[in-house]
Order: structure tokens, then C-alpha cells, then sequence
């Protein structure tokens, strides 16, 4: 796998969704670009998919169209390089030789739709509405654990140590005789989680334990 693409702007920063096609034939590239921005949305074209990775693309919502066939390698293995990549972008595929196992393997690895050529406007229109608005919300999820990771690293080593008990419903009386600690500075650090977190209830800080990964620590686990 070659070096991913560069995605210029911060998370959340460019938010006008942008339409992404791979196919080789430039008359394709054309008619998609036309009909994508007819319906007012941003595209960018490539010809393979080397010239996609060697491009700075805008960090936005969005989503990428991608021909089956493509020189040098197939759009299915496309598709696995990005995702080993960590590159999670909703893919439509389009083809004019598709098959049952193709769209089969294209849906099991993700895939948003699979649609053969010659491609019909309004259902390409319907399946990119359908791409970015998932990728919206992967944005908007992926956004959110980075905030509250933020959050949770601005906790000392020892609320650390303290969150997974009050999140697992501790009492302060067992959670310092887990830590050695007296009961009032068990308070104290409750008290400072719960104002860094911006939280004010234990099932918030819970929800955010399950979100982070936190595992909900027991008696004489720590």
C-alpha cells in the first residue's frame, strides 16, 4: 500500500461534503462531475488510484465513487488497502462487468452500494446522499471520543486510578480502602473527574468509560 492522502484541514473544520470518483474513462469522470454538482455538491476527479493517493483531499464528509476496474489494481483491492489504511470512507462502487460475487464481496467489506453501468442519475444521487450522511456521522462519533479523550488526559495519574471505581458504582469508603487513600480524598478526586469531564452524573461518566474503553474496575483488580 502506498502512502494514504493527505487530508488538509482540521476535524469538523471543512464541513461542505465533497464527492470523490476513481475511473479511468474521462468521459465517466465528466458526466459524474456534471451531475454531482448540478445537485450542488463539491467533486473531485482522478484517473487511477495512485493519482487519488498522491492528492491532498479536503477533510470534509464525503465520499468516493469507484470504478471496479481500474489499471493496475481492482477497485475490491482498493478498498482493502484503504481500509488497512485506517482510511474509512463510505464507497460506492460502479460497474459495467459486475457480477453476484463481486457486489457480494464489495457489500461484506463495506461497501455503501454497488451499481452497474450505464449508471442511472437518480440512483447514484440517492446513494451518495446516503454515503456522506453516513460519514457525517462517523465524523461526528470519531469527533466526539477525541473530545473526551482530551478530557480524560487532562486527569492525573491518579483519577486515572479512581474513574473505573466510581464508574463501576463504587462507594468512596471501598474505594479508598482499594487505593490506601483516606475517604475525603477519594472526594476530592470524584469531585475533580467529574468537573475535567464535564459531567455531573455517574451514568455520564460511565457512558463515557464504555466509550473510551475503560474498563469498569472491581474490588482488588487495581
Amino acid at each position: 500500500m502506498t502512502t494514504p492522502p493527505k487530508m488538509t484541514g482540521d476535524l469538523g473544520e471543512d464541513r461542505e461534503p465533497i464527492v470523490l470518483v476513481i475511473d479511468d474513462d474521462m468521459s465517466i469522470r465528466e458526466s459524474l462531475a456534471g451531475l454531482f454538482r448540478s445537485v450542488g455538491l463539491r467533486v473531485k476527479v482522478f484517473g487511477s488510484a495512485p493519482e487519488f493517493l498522491q492528492s491532498d483531499l479536503p477533510n470534509a464528509p464525503s465520499c468516493l465513487v469507484l470504478d471496479i476496474r481500474l489499471p493496475g489494481i481492482s477497485g475490491l483491492d482498493f478498498q482493502i488497502d484503504l481500509a488497512d489504511a485506517g482510511i474509512h470512507i463510505p464507497i460506492i462502487f460502479m460497474t459495467g462487468h459486475g457480477d453476484i460475487p463481486m457486489s457480494v464481496q464489495a457489500m461484506k467489506a463495506g461497501a455503501v452500494d454497488f451499481l452497474t453501468k450505464p449508471l442511472r442519475h437518480q440512483e447514484m444521487i440517492h446513494a451518495v446522499t446516503r454515503a456522506i450522511a453516513a460519514d457525517q456521522k462517523r465524523r461526528a462519533a470519531e469527533k466526539t471520543v477525541s473530545d473526551l479523550r482530551l478530557l480524560y488526559e487532562s486527569l492525573t495519574p491518579r483519577e486515572r486510578e479512581v474513574l473505573p471505581l466510581v464508574s463501576a458504582g463504587m462507594m468512596n469508603k471501598l474505594i479508598a480502602a482499594e487505593l490506601g487513600v483516606s475517604e475525603i480524598t477519594v472526594k476530592v478526586h470524584r469531585s475533580n473527574i467529574m468537573r475535567k469531564m464535564q459531567i455531573r452524573s455517574l451514568a455520564d461518566l460511565a457512558r463515557i468509560a464504555d466509550t473510551l474503553g475503560i474498563p469498569r474496575a472491581k474490588p482488588g483488580r487495581i
